[in-house]
């Protein structure tokens, strides 16, 4: 049997090991998630409900060491994964309040009878977390799936394994009933074993690579919901904005929040030609400056952490290189920070006016910046990507934010605020290599239960009057 080590990139220190699962691990899940879902399912709703909610006040019991362990296990600077406790806590709220406006059962009498809408769950529910955020974005598939009554099959991303453990613990002490929710661990392997598995739904947060793959592997599977939340090369116009020191912190927010590590930041600054541009970019660059990327536990506190790995680091500059060599001019530049892990990479601000970049998500704090001469240029640009996850505009102008809103394409996109920026009770996604249409968050409810429409009546009646060409 395999063994499954997760290391915190900001020290190089093992911070957990474990068995991956084997093929016949996670045969069994997936059986056992089968074998639970019919009761599951018809159980009255409100057991389900309760369920969730011990679930909840057991992550609020263990927020202070789910946040360190998410911290060691990632890196990232403890005051954002406190966050992301809060967040996997008020996500059964939420979710609860989700199911009932977009799904659930509603009737209404009419003249042929009484019209009822019922929504039923797919069934096993396999759900393929990220590394990012271990904790927050699968547990925003898990929760809305087994509120619908969907059982479940959670494979944590491997570099994240301990989170998925805890939350794994989590959803033991909420009393579920056994079968319901399932924990598999370990790569690549293991996640191809689980989707050769009689599945119902994959929901998956990651790469548009791995997206596009699945698509692909289900296409002759139309029964297999997919709800594919992807990255995105995000794209932030700044027109028009005169306080060029609240552009920049708007910017650096987009851009480096998580170093990077987040599918909504912002990749691409897209920004005037002349002196307005370049006041712009010397705000940015300078505030780049300032920032403090440290340990989690550092003291000042910092603003970000390591990449994940010290392969993602040596990957993404290597793409960055790559930016350089075809031309793109050097603002700021990447590299070690100061002796600490390899994981750890200064944030880098490049320009690639004129140049031709590849359309590709870069996961960490690099920027690159576009000058053009008009607004609608700066529209053009932003869309000239075959993804469409988030884009954003900075403007003291309304005017241009409503010609942007319309002609924009992407499924989460902001005004005078960072790209990152999500409400929980708003849907989100995105469109295009970014995603497949169903966007999570509030809108999950729609991709874990699917809708039946009826007509019924009280008893059976002779419809011979309705009925047409009769002798």
């Amino acid at each position: 049997m395999s063994q499954l080590t997760s290391i915190d990139p900001a020290t190089d220190q093992v911070v957990w090991q474990g068995a991956e699962s084997t093929p016949g691990q996670v045969a069994d899940a997936v059986a056992a998630a089968r074998a639970a879902f019919p009761d599951w399912a018809d159980r009255p709703r409100q057991d389900r409900i309760d369920a969730l909610k011990r679930y909840q006040a057991a992550l609020k019991a263990r927020a202070t060491e789910m946040a360190q362990a998410i911290s060691r296990e990632t890196g990232k600077a403890l005051w954002e994964t406190t966050a992301e406790l809060g967040a996997m806590q008020g996500k059964v709220d939420i979710s609860i309040r989700a199911y009932d406006e977009r799904t659930g059962e509603r009737a209404n009498d009419t003249a042929f009878g009484r019209a009822v809408l019922r929504h039923r769950p797919h069934g096993v529910a396999a759900v393929l977390g990220p590394f990012n955020f271990p904790g927050h974005l699968p547990n925003g598939h898990i929760v809305p799936a087994l509120l619908a009554g969907d059982t479940v099959v959670f494979k944590p991303s491997e570099e994240t394994p301990w989170t998925g453990q805890l939350m794994a613990e989590c959803l033991a002490e909420a009393d579920l009933p056994a079968g319901v929710f399932n924990l598999v661990q370990g790569g690549r392997d293991v996640g191809a074993a689980l989707l050769d598995q009689p599945i119902d739904a994959l929901m998956f947060t990651g790469s548009g690579a791995a997206g596009a793959h699945f698509r692909r592997k289900f296409a002759d599977d139309p029964h297999v919901i997919l709800a594919l939340e992807l990255g995105g090369n995000n794209p932030l116009v700044v027109w028009d904005a005169a306080d060029v020191e609240a552009v920049a912190g708007l910017v650096v927010q987009s851009a480096f929040v998580t170093t990077g590590q987040r599918c909504s930041c912002a990749r691409r600054l897209i920004v005037p030609e002349g002196p307005q541009g370049d006041a712009i970019v010397e705000a940015v660059a300078a505030l780049v400056d300032r920032l403090i990327f440290a340990p989690w536990d550092s003291q000042p506190e910092p603003y970000g952490g390591p990449l994940i790995s010290k392969s993602a680091a040596a990957a993404a500059l290597k793409a960055l290189q790559d930016r350089i060599d075809a031309g793109a001019r050097v603002i700021r530049a990447s590299g070690p920070v100061d002796n600490l892990p390899g994981a750890f990479v200064r944030p880098a601000l490049i320009d690639v006016t004129g140049v031709h970049m590849p359309d590709e998500e870069m996961f960490a704090p690099f920027l690159s910046v576009t000058r053009v001469a008009t607004f609608d240029a700066a529209i053009q640009e932003a869309n000239a990507t075959r993804y469409g996850l988030s884009a954003g505009l900075v403007s003291d102008d309304p005017a241009n934010w409503d010609r942007f809103i319309r002609r924009i394409r992407a499924g989460v996109v902001n005004f005078n605020r960072p790209t990152t920026g999500a409400a929980g009770d708003m849907p989100f996604g995105g469109l295009g290599a970014s995603g497949n249409h169903r966007p999570s968050a509030y809108y999950a409810a729609d991709y874990c239960a699917y809708p039946v429409a009826s007509f019924e009546a009280a008893g059976v009646k002779n419809i011979e009057g309705e009925m047409k060409g009769l002798r």
